[in-house]
């Protein structure tokens, strides 16, 4: 059994220091890229607060299709440059939006969402997939998290 997750009062370096090492070990060695995106997920949900979803939309044939995630049911397809995981995909680039609806083109996959982050996972040079972060907190995310979550991405890109 796997208890990944931070203590409640865990500071933030520290917990996504945990949450890299964590998702180093679930990963590593394991070849199903749809099992590591699933337990990546959760890891996400388990140890980020004040989250309404945590997943990932995978690029497949032009387009970003969902993948394995928690929260409520998601977009299942997103055109390239539509949306903030569209944007993040098509610039190869981080999307840290601190009001959602301020964001030219923002599609409202669940109405409580107020602020995103979405990381593109870069192979080769290549977008393979976006981590999703959404939050019903305006301005829930920051550097710290954008650093954490990019750091992520490269420990997962040839696994997934």
């Amino acid at each position: 059994m796997f208890d990944f997750r931070p203590a409640d009062d865990c500071p933030k370096p520290e917990a996504y220091r945990q949450l890299h090492e964590a998702a180093d070990a679930l990963t590593a060695g394991e070849p199903d890229g749809v099992a590591n995106m699933a337990n990546i997920a959760a890891l996400l949900w388990d140890f980020l607060p004040d989250v309404n979803w945590t997943g990932f939309y995978r690029m497949v044939e032009g387009e970003l299709v969902l993948g394995p995630f928690m929260g409520r049911p998601a977009c299942i397809r997103i055109p390239l440059g539509k949306g903030v995981c569209g944007v993040a995909a098509t610039d190869a680039a981080t999307q840290l939006v601190k009001d959602v609806h301020a964001f030219p083109g923002h599609i409202a996959c669940d109405s409580v969402t107020n602020s995103e982050l979405v990381v593109p996972v870069l192979r080769d040079g290549d977008v393979v997939a976006v981590i999703d972060l959404d939050s019903p907190s305006k301005a829930r995310f920051d550097e710290e998290d954008r650093a954490g979550i990019e750091r992520l991405a490269e420990i997962i890109s040839d696994r997934i």
